[in-house]
């Protein structure tokens, strides 16, 4: 059912996804959504300090509302590479403290600085300080064994006095050890019911719900027992799923583009990058998925992974593949 309440910008948040959430893919979902909360995939702070911190910052402004989610343990080091960010236009600071992958944990930041709050709030206090746009943080609602409701209130209550104000909450805790990435966003149980108990305790904060949510109805569901849903590889899987969204989550009733008037209005951007010298299929991996459930949709995919990595691919690949599918699938509706 759409909401009715005023929103809030973080009312429906696609996820930080490495390897997914790049600039290309935000281009495209906000050609499909003008309102939902995007966010960078995960850039280390020492990345930004040491390497091309303007590349790796690099985004079109038509992406807003745009948050970078940074990975780092120290406090001046993460407060520099804020004011990067906010120098480059960027709208949030989001500082990762979920991910319990062993090179994050190598850098010792992610999902083992739950152990740390202490460190978390120091980070957050010089962040927060260094620049005017709300410093925010991903979590885990534990980690191994540490993982009580206790605790975790603990937690936010201590980085909510070093001055964060909205908390991104996967439902989940973490195992530091014996489970790969993808296991961790798996195996741990889901408990939707502690991140709504955390809105009850703490009302003057925002709070985000992320982990296993697949639907915008089931998102829908979760408000107003939280502020916001963050959606993950299920937006990346059917990207289309957003094109609802404005209506549903921020009441939006502008008329909906179809998935070919969406493609064609990314003809442009898709010929300016392939002038700075991007390959067309560094683009196109995250156009497999545009017409996912749909009649042509397996041979849409496949002229695209045939094609699109080839010298010199450009906008005719994607001009072919979309009359594939109209052979296939006569009178198909955009």
């Amino acid at each position: 059912m759409p909401i009715s309440s005023p929103p809030s910008p973080r009312r429906l948040c696609v996820a930080p996804m490495m390897e997914r959430t790049d600039r290309h893919f935000r281009f495209l979902l906000r050609l499909i959504s003008r309102h939902v909360y995007l966010y960078t995939e995960m850039v280390t702070s020492q990345a930004l300090l040491h390497g091309d911190h303007a590349a790796l910052l690099r985004f079109h402004n038509h992406e807003h509302p745009l948050g970078v989610q940074v990975g780092g343990d120290e406090p001046r080091t993460l407060a520099a590479c804020a004011r990067m960010a906010v120098d480059a236009g960027y709208d949030e600071i989001n500082l990762n403290v979920g991910c319990p992958s062993e090179r994050v944990q190598a850098g010792r930041f992610g999902a083992c600085l739950m152990l740390e709050p202490a460190r978390v709030a120091e980070c957050v206090a010089a962040m927060t300080q260094a620049v005017p746009v709300p410093v925010t943080v991903k979590t885990r609602l534990g980690v191994d064994n540490r993982d009580s409701y206790e605790l975790l209130r603990d937690f936010v209550a201590r980085v909510a006095d070093a001055g964060c104000r909205s908390f991104i909450v996967h439902a989940r805790k973490a195992w530091l050890k014996g489970l790969s990435p993808r296991e961790n966003r798996e195996v741990p149980p889901l408990d939707y019911d502690r991140v709504a108990r955390l809105k009850d305790d703490f009302p003057q904060l925002e709070i985000i719900l992320n982990g296993g949510i697949t639907t915008l109805p089931q998102a829908a569901g979760f408000i107003p027992a939280v502020d916001g849903v963050m959606i993950g590889r299920a937006v990346y899987d059917n990207p289309y799923m957003l094109a609802d969204a404005d209506r549903d989550f921020y009441a939006d009733d502008r008329q909906l583009s179809g998935r070919e008037a969406v493609l064609r209005d990314m003809f442009p951007y898709i010929e300016a990058e392939l002038s700075a010298g991007a390959r067309l299929n560094s683009i196109t991996r995250h156009l497999l998925n545009l017409y996912h459930g749909m009649p042509g949709a397996r041979a849409w995919r496949r002229a695209l992974s045939e094609n699109a990595h080839r010298p010199g691919a450009g906008i005719e690949v994607l001009e072919r593949a979309l009359c594939r599918m109209d052979a296939l699938v006569p009178g198909r509706a955009a």
